[in-house]
């Protein structure tokens, strides 16, 4: 695989190889991400226009494209400087304008000659009662009418470059298009009635009418399951990389993990069970586990992990489980340190935090296999980091994990088997274009005893009713989260929110009995306001966003989100899922500024409406889009020209399973088959797939 195929040269020669294109139209199309013909290729008409001919103008939709044939009447040049010049001109059955501004004079006459006929093709209106064209598009000999398209397909344009431009290149980037063999199963071809690509290509660039532009048309749909196809080989490369990677049998004696259960005060959901049967499954086997744990807030995605943790260390081996942040990492241990106490098992912490002999004593316990498992940050990678015995590594990810630190995390623990954990409930179409690498286990049911939280929207005026409420909740021993928002994101400005709404919460509830925390505060400041709550000391919590990150307090059972149409919905889900972890029935009180936009509506009221996170999380991708969902930069998900992950992920499952049962059949990629799909991930650039086979 040393170099891109020849068959594909003429696709990435420069735009100014192409007819009609020079350096100054080729600097321009850069804008549109367009620098070889095989971008203009790929990139298809977003509408097209009717412009079949008709005898005249009258009864034409106005305004509207007409395409008709006249005779040129008498030219009428401006009477005033920069008023318009008008020729007169007649069709079939009436008489009409077209109109030019700033035209000159001569170039004019030359091109509309009085008496001549001509096809004249543009947007037709009336103007005090004679209809008009102003400056047609097309203004032909009648021997040149047959370069009018009766439906012209209309491409997206940037400044500098014309429909002219665009349709001109195209035109000549299409007299390149070489004939590659088929990369497609031919089952699933024939099944779904696609054409050859070549013969895709060309039929998207030449609509017949408004049908041909859809996704499902089967020209547009089989360019759309090449691009998602060429991602899914890459992510399946990736696995099998993964797979073929040596790992080894970690087998569990069930020892330590019925201690555990006979500790819990409740039966596992069928989700856990399931979870944690594919998972010691995942780790008997001697590939490399590589799974995606997807669950949504308060599924019990903990419980999962930590029984994972103890296969490892029933084994003989040792288990690590990574977070994000300092404060993540904290949590994990405050939740994990009962369940190790139960199964009589040791649990450390390493982070950053810790410097000189306390963390050269730990690196020692650890290298020796005292330290069964570990809990940190990113600090548990460092150089000097080693294990007895690494066999599970945990990462609590947070969308900053893409497929290429999951590669590195296996370098780590030579052979260790990788859980990924995600609380952010994705939709199945991103879970694939993300984690299609990946096997995935999702919990989608709550444990028992989880109260379902009531959700109400409730406008800022009635802020005192809201204040009364909480009085009232509090005098009963409850405790309640207050969330300000963050203000045009100047920390100044967020920061006075959330104080003015301490001062205000605290002369109205009484000193000591409220607590804050913001963005500002130091570390250590922060810890302590959050200690405070969760001994029950202070009642209220006024916060910024950073209590999103999760601190568990089962006490607290109302959570009040105040301008809440100013978050967005995984945002106000993961929030609202601070509460309902106790016995007492929850409330989230989402507090608007009336009046509400459409989409800030659309977001409160699936709130009320839902509580099940993936269902969220599919009107979230609706709303906002796949790239702003994930944040595209960093989230690893690539940039599709033609396929469409919000519409089509039906047919992103299909390119997954296809691309996996390739590489099942043909690892290497020497088939006939294979050598084509080599081709596809070429012309689609997927540069990293590319390296995975020629070193694999």
């Amino acid at each position: 695989m040393s170099g891109r195929p020849e068959i594909l040269f003429p696709l990435f020669a420069g735009l100014e190889t192409l007819e009609g294109i020079g350096p100054k139209t080729a600097q321009a199309l850069s804008a549109l991400e367009i620098t070889r013909p095989r971008d203009l290729i790929l990139t298809l008409p977003h509408s097209g226009v009717d412009r079949r001919r008709r005898a005249t103008v009258q009864g034409a939709e106005m305004p509207g494209i007409v395409t008709v044939e006249v005779t040129v009447g008498q030219h009428r040049p401006p009477s005033r400087k920069g008023g318009p010049y008008r020729v007169v001109v007649e069709d079939a059955a009436t008489s009409f304008h077209l109109v030019f501004f700033h035209a000159r004079d001569e170039y004019l006459r030359k091109m509309l000659p009085t008496g001549a006929r001509r096809i004249v093709s543009g947007k037709a209106e009336l103007f005090d009662g004679i209809a008009q064209i102003v400056h047609p598009d097309h203004m032909l000999p009648l021997e040149e009418a047959s370069d009018i398209p009766d439906f012209e397909p209309v491409y997206p344009l940037t400044a500098g470059v014309t429909q002219r431009v665009m349709t001109k290149g195209v035109h000549s980037a299409l007299m390149r298009l070489p004939d590659l063999a088929e990369w497609i199963d031919p089952v699933q071809k024939a099944q779904a009635g696609w054409p050859d690509w070549a013969a895709a290509v060309r039929a998207a660039h030449g609509p017949q009418e408004a049908r041909d532009l859809s996704p499902a048309h089967p020209a547009r749909e089989r360019l759309a399951y090449d691009e998602l196809m060429a991602h899914q080989m890459t992510l399946a490369l990736a696995r099998s990389k993964l797979r073929r990677a040596k790992g080894r049998a970690t087998v569990g004696t069930g020892r330590l993990q019925a201690k555990v259960l006979a500790e819990l005060p409740y039966a596992l959901t069928g989700a856990q069970t399931r979870a944690i049967a594919e998972i010691a499954a995942d780790m008997a086997a001697p590939q490399r586990m590589n799974r995606l744990l997807q669950g949504d807030v308060g599924a019990g995605k903990t419980l999962v992990a930590f029984k994972a943790l103890l296969i490892a260390v029933e084994a003989g081996g040792q288990g690590v489980m990574m977070a994000p942040t300092e404060i993540l990492a904290r949590q994990h241990l405050q939740g994990l340190r009962p369940l190790a106490e139960s199964a009589g098992v040791v649990l450390e912490i390493l982070t950053g935090r810790d410097k000189g002999t306390e963390r050269r004593a730990k690196l020692a316990a650890l290298a020796r296999g005292d330290i069964q498992i570990l809990v940190g940050t990113h600090a548990v990678f460092q150089k000097d980091v080693e294990f007895s015995d690494l066999r599970l590594a945990i990462v609590d990810e947070q969308h900053r994990f893409g497929v290429r630190q999951r590669l590195e995390l296996g370098k780590k623990g030579a052979q260790a088997d990788v859980l990924v954990m995600t609380a952010t409930p994705i939709p199945r179409s991103l879970a694939l274009a993300q984690y299609g690498d990946m096997d995935v286990s999702v919990l989608d049911e709550k444990p028992p005893g989880r109260q379902p939280i009531k959700t109400a929207l409730i406008s800022m005026g009635r802020i005192d009713e809201v204040v009364d409420h909480l009085r009232r909740a509090l005098a009963e021993g409850r405790q309640a989260y207050w969330v300000c928002p963050l203000v045009e994101e100047s920390e100044v400005v967020d920061l006075s929110s959330a104080e003015e709404r301490f001062k205000r919460l605290r002369a109205a509830l009484g000193e000591g009995v409220v607590g804050l925390v913001h963005g500002q505060m130091p570390p250590e400041d922060k810890d302590a306001a959050m200690a405070a709550f969760q001994r029950g000391d202070t009642s209220v919590l006024v916060s910024t966003t950073v209590i999103e990150v999760g601190v568990d307090v089962p006490n607290a059972s109302i959570m009040v989100i105040e301008r809440a149409e100013s978050f967005g919905l995984a945002q106000l889900h993961q929030l609202r899922g601070r509460v309902g972890r106790g016995q007492a029935a929850s409330t989230c009180l989402l507090m608007y500024q009336a009046p509400l936009s459409e989409s800030g509506e659309r977001r409160l009221t699936t709130m009320r409406d839902t509580e099940d996170g993936f269902r969220i999380s599919e009107v979230d991708l609706e709303m906002r889009g796949a790239g702003d969902l994930i944040g595209t930069a960093q989230s690893g998900l690539p940039r599709f020209r033609i396929a469409d992950l919000e519409s089509q992920s039906a047919l992103m499952a299909v390119a997954q399973s296809d691309a996996r049962k390739l590489l099942h059949d043909d690892p290497d990629l020497v088939s006939e088959r294979g050598r084509a799909a080599r081709v596809l991930l070429w012309l689609m650039e997927q540069d990293q797939a590319i390296r995975l086979i020629s070193v694999g």
